[in-house]
């Protein structure tokens, strides 16, 4: 129930110039009890396909931002006086201490945002110089049952070396990237595949993005001495056949993850390295023996996500010399002389200056002989990658060059990500 705490007037919130919809949803009436606003606004995110909400204070302000396809807009103002009522809703709702404003705290909650769809939100808080701030993920359970490996844009060539993985008993399948590259998303869509009653899948997440019915999923929770280690210990006590690992973050979880899949079963797991082939030396660097990599990796994939063209307002763009010595450095530069016919999005109301949405682009390292030998010498990333790309590998550049060729995304997209 709204008291007159949780009322603010409509001139309180102040709407910058966006092209952010819905905000009639989120200013409602004359007054808005702060319970509706946070539905609200969740809501509009949800609208605005939006990742994530950050919800900022300032001096005078407390700045609210979407990050949608990978970059945060500015989307709404509010008053000042509002931030301690809406971090306090969302503790509320995520069950937190609302008594606490010096320690970071996390937390989980859902809102109904239409009719029989509920959107799974993570939340962080933070003590900051201007007050708690809060950070959500917005996770629509929806969304994520439509993923295959087509829809993740999987190139044929990619999808087949994959397949061919998980059809394996035993191994491991790591995905590799920076945090927000997909690479949860890859493993959730291949263990929806692997997904059948003749199979006993277990995880342990941190956190649980997603719950996905007939497999067991277990919560790393430090407090109750849950971590990924001793969480992967107690698995394998489970008598699982496939084994899904959130990330392998030390040596101990490395070592437990390497003799599971030595063991007769397939595990699945994520890395954060830049490519495919660091995988494989950054294992060596977590202590485990080369012999070991060498007989249990079954592929590594590497990832990162583009903003997608927008489909309306798309036409073609010939390369620039500039682009095309640029991509040079990377790309061998016979690429370009038959192919320089690319596209742009002019920009629309229906998109995002020219993008809508995101596409994967993946580089995916399949463990061949020729690969083991280069482990078993130890050999560096660069040394790794010429072989697998001898070995049939398609670099990810070279994979997001050729989605751009079909109008998937752009060359400047394609410079983003070498930047970064």
């Amino acid at each position: 129930m709204a008291d007159k705490k949780e009322s603010v007037k409509k001139e309180e919130i102040k709407k910058p110039n966006n092209n952010i919809p819905t905000e009639k949803e989120l200013l409602g009436g004359g007054e808005v009890s702060i319970i509706k606003l946070i539905d609200a606004l969740v809501a509009s995110a949800y609208e605005a396909r939006a990742s994530d909400i950050h919800v900022d204070p300032e001096d005078k302000e407390v700045r609210v931002r979407f990050r949608v396809d990978g970059v945060l807009h500015d989307s709404f103002v509010f008053s000042k006086g509002l931030q301690s009522e809406v971090v306090t809703r969302l503790k509320v709702l995520s069950g937190l201490r609302t008594d606490e404003h010096q320690m970071a705290q996390d937390g989980r909650f859902k809102v109904l945002v239409k009719p029989g769809l509920y959107v799974d939100i993570r939340l962080s808080i933070a003590p900051t110089y201007y007050g708690e701030n809060a950070v959500m993920r917005l996770l629509a359970q929806e969304a994520e049952q439509e993923f295959s490996l087509d829809t993740l844009a999987f190139s044929e060539h990619n999808q087949k070396i994959i397949l061919n993985a998980i059809k394996k008993p035993y191994g491991m399948i790591l995905a590799t990237g920076p945090t927000g590259s997909g690479k949860t998303t890859t493993l959730y869509t291949i263990i929806r595949m692997l997904n059948t009653p003749a199979v006993s899948i277990i995880t342990i997440e941190d956190p649980i993005e997603y719950s996905i019915d007939g497999i067991e999923q277990i919560q790393v929770n430090a407090r109750t001495g849950i971590t990924f280690a001793a969480g992967l210990r107690s698995i394998l006590r489970q008598d699982p056949n496939i084994i899904m690992v959130g990330e392998i973050r030390d040596e101990e979880t490395a070592g437990i993850a390497v003799n599971a899949a030595l063991t007769g079963h397939l595990l699945l797991s994520t890395l954060h390295t830049n490519d495919a082939p660091t995988t494989l030396p950054r294992l060596i660097d977590m202590k485990i023996e080369p012999f070991l990599i060498a007989s249990t990796v079954n592929i590594a994939m590497g990832q990162r996500l583009l903003r997608r063209v927008c489909n309306d307002c798309k036409v073609p763009k010939k390369i620039a010399d500039s682009e095309i010595k640029s991509l040079s450095a990377v790309v061998n530069p016979e690429f370009f002389k038959a192919k320089t016919d690319f596209f742009v999005g002019k920009g629309c109301n229906l998109c995002e200056g020219g993008y809508k949405g995101r596409i994967g682009i993946h580089e995916v390292l399949e463990v061949t002989d020729a690969v083991r030998e280069a482990i078993m010498k130890r050999a560096d990333a660069d040394e790794i990658h010429d072989i697998a790309v001898k070995e049939g590998m398609i670099p990810m550049i070279e994979d997001g060059l050729n989605k751009a060729l079909d109008g998937l995304t752009t060359i400047e997209e394609i410079m983003r990500v070498i930047h970064e």
